[in-house]
């Protein structure tokens, strides 16, 4: 019997957030510790599953098949395309940034009297979450996915609403209502979207009679399975709708700008970085391989939605005065942007889409950890709070310069790619969208620069005047991020070389093939 690769990486996290929320209260130094060495296992396991991956072989690879609920049909399955492996191991790799920049805080809190923080409870429930997305991405049962896709909600709910550092702008009772107001609003839109998911999943079941992704598609594939059109929509739509939710995808939105800005930096991270990915990911997986047709059918007022998703979201983060707000509504266009790609359904679509999940994934991370390690500084998320940092704090500056830089996909950084990939699938088949989605390309510009100019450039404000730089553990933190972000930006082949086999198939599956140019090469 081989070795349990997936499972043992899924469990790894599940198991250190169990030992990390079991360590004394006086060992809060320990529980971090434990926490970000169970992280660095984690990526270990991640990296085995990144080598041992073929991307020229079958489609799912290193898979694990067991009996669960037998009379259901419900089974333990786990396997990995490329699109998956691209994904796992950006998760695996940003657990332990998010760990490292959120060293303090879960710390107890100075305000008037001393306030206790279950500090084990913040690292235990970080684990927790990673445990849950890699399950996620790795399972290929539709009601095991289904069961973690849910149960993430569960730590994120804590995370949010437990812990966050509005406390700096009002008094704990204001700071803990509107974190309270995020944490509900982000588990009310996600469960609603949920349940309809449920509903869907129980109408999968009754048509397939069965949850094993591979077994539906094959037996569409091969014509032993027939879906009335009605039925096929409806299924499709419950998918889509849960999966939009969580992306987020216009106008299923709104939860996001509350959760990001209220969530300490690290925990806002852990949304957009990792868990939102999995909604993405799931339009790829389930919507396209289950409902091929639905698909296709829904394909035009889905690119509207992008569209209006890209655009939206980068106007409204022009107009942000809220740091984090602002990268939350940045998050809302980029998302547009990736699930332009997969609709598209271009190889170059989707192969951007994928790797604009990964390159996002880093980028905002970048931006994000630095812009909490100044408000940490500051005590302020306001933009006019600051001015002329540059001058005081070079090396903090220059970080959140070139994450900047990579949130508006400057060429020679990872999203340029990514970003090109998608308007080019998208502009081969759907001109007029290309051309439009195009100028959010320009407001990326307009907000992420003005953002900059107003918090770094300029006289120094007397409140930054004392600001220190970057510490060596936030330097270790940022550092590695802006490699990846260089590396990728010149070199992504590495993940295209993995994901591009799976995009070729995931085509096949809506029986899509890539348009002709209109011009023929000269021979």
């Amino acid at each position: 019997m081989s070795f349990p690769l997936l499972t043992a990486t899924a469990a790894l996290p599940a198991l250190g957030a169990v030992a990390t929320a079991a360590v004394p209260a006086a060992r809060r130094t320990a529980a971090k510790w434990l926490a970000l060495l169970v992280s660095l296992a984690t990526l270990a396991l991640g990296i085995t599953i990144l080598v041992r991956f073929d991307p020229g072989g079958d489609r799912y690879q290193l898979t694990e098949s067991h009996p669960w609920i037998a009379d259901f049909g419900v089974r333990y399955e786990l396997g990995v395309d490329g699109i998956a492996v691209a994904l796992i191991a950006l998760t695996a790799l940003l657990i332990p940034f998010v760990i490292l920049a959120g060293w303090h805080d879960a710390d107890p809190l100075e305000t008037g009297n001393k306030r206790w923080r279950p500090t084990q409870g913040f690292f235990a429930l970080i684990l927790a979450v990673e445990a849950m997305v890699i399950i996620s991405f790795e399972a290929t049962d539709v009601f095991l996915f289904y069961i973690f896709f849910e149960a993430m909600l569960i730590p994120m709910y804590f995370l949010i609403g437990g812990f966050g550092d509005s406390a700096h702008e009002h008094g704990d009772e204001a700071a803990a209502t509107q974190r309270s107001y995020a944490a509900v609003k982000f588990l009310l839109y996600n469960l609603v979207g949920g349940l309809i998911m449920l509903a869907a999943v129980i109408g999968l079941y009754v048509v397939a009679g069965n949850f094993s992704l591979a077994e539906i598609a094959q037996a569409r594939a091969n014509g032993t399975l027939h879906m009335a059109t009605n039925t096929e929509r409806w299924l499709f739509l419950g998918f889509f709708f849960a999966f939009a939710v969580k992306a987020p995808l216009w106008p299923l939105h709104t939860w996001l700008p509350n959760a990001m800005g209220e969530a300490t930096a690290p925990v806002a991270v852990l949304i957009t970085a990792v868990v939102d990915k999995v909604g993405t990911f799931a339009m790829l997986r389930f919507c396209l391989q289950l409902f091929p047709e639905a698909s296709k059918w829904a394909t035009p007022v889905i690119l509207v939605l992008a569209l209006i998703s890209i655009i939206y979201g980068a106007l409204l983060a022009v107009g942000q005065r809220d740091i984090k707000r602002l990268v939350a509504y940045a998050s809302i266009s980029h998302f547009g942007f990736i699930v332009l790609g997969i609709f598209a359904m271009t190889s170059q679509g989707q192969s951007g889409a994928t790797l604009y999940m990964v390159n996002h994934g880093i980028s905002t991370a970048a931006l994000m950890l630095v812009a909490g390690f100044l408000i940490s500084r500051r005590g302020s998320r306001l933009i006019a709070d600051y001015g002329g940092v540059q001058k005081v704090a070079p090396v903090l500056a220059g970080t959140f310069l070139i994450g900047s830089l990579a949130t508006l996909s400057l060429p020679g950084l990872a999203p340029f790619v990514s970003e090109f990939l998608v308007l080019v699938g998208t502009f081969s088949r759907y001109p007029a969208i290309g051309i439009i989605a195009t100028f959010g390309i320009v407001l990326a510009a307009l907000y992420t620069l003005v953002l900059y100019q107003r918090t770094m450039t300029g006289p120094v404000k007397p409140e930054v005047a004392t600001m220190p730089d970057l510490r060596p553990r936030e330097l270790l933190v940022v550092a590695p991020l802006i490699v990846l972000l260089v590396f990728l930006g010149v070199y992504p082949k590495p993940i295209t070389d993995i994901v591009n086999p799976s995009v070729k198939q995931t085509l096949s599956d809506v029986h899509k093939k890539d348009p002709k140019p209109s011009v023929e090469a000269a021979k």
